[in-house]
């Protein structure tokens, strides 16, 4: 299954400056939960913008260059948007496949995603990448939790794709 993860403000706002916009413990949290274990695709921003590699996942990268400044060991570089969606809808199909971030690959796979997991935190702020936008009436929603950190409230929302799934909550 391909699965997106994502926090996201009130105007699907996602970061700025190729970082995160909130520093919300419990999400990274719930993060590392639902994909340790996981292969990770993500764009070349993204993967830049790691501390490190995320233990325990297999990276998939799309990236237009060759410059990485971790090790490249449990990490596969695609060069091309069709072979990356290619790549990734191959190993969605061994295991699920958790899509996280940037914006443009984002919007490469929101008509092919399974499901969405969506932190929606109860605040706004100055962005320069958002969330595309999707229709939520082609989807099931369950809540996953809530929580606050640092004066912050945010909601685990799961989208169940209605045409994507074999299976409805």
């Amino acid at each position: 299954m391909i699965k997106i993860i994502a926090a996201i403000g009130k105007n699907n706002e996602l970061g700025k400056n190729n970082g995160l916009i909130w520093h919300l413990p419990g999400d990274l949290k719930f993060f590392k939960g639902q994909t340790m274990g996981k292969t990770v695709a993500m764009g070349r921003n993204t993967f830049n913008s790691l501390p490190k590699l995320l233990p325990n996942r297999h990276h998939i990268v799309l990236s237009d260059v060759d410059c990485f400044n971790k090790s490249t060991v449990g990490v596969t570089v695609v060069y091309n948007s069709l072979n990356f969606i290619n790549k990734c809808l191959l190993e969605s199909e061994k295991d699920d496949l958790f899509v996280i971030g940037g914006a443009s690959i984002y919007k490469m796979f929101i008509d092919l995603a399974d499901e969405l997991y969506l932190t929606q935190i109860d605040a706004s702020s100055d962005a320069d990448v958002y969330f595309p936008k999707f229709d939520k009436t082609q989807f099931d929603t369950e809540i996953l939790g809530k929580g606050e950190d640092n004066g912050i409230s945010y909601t685990h929302v799961r989208y169940y794709n209605r045409k994507r799934c074999k299976f409805k909550v």
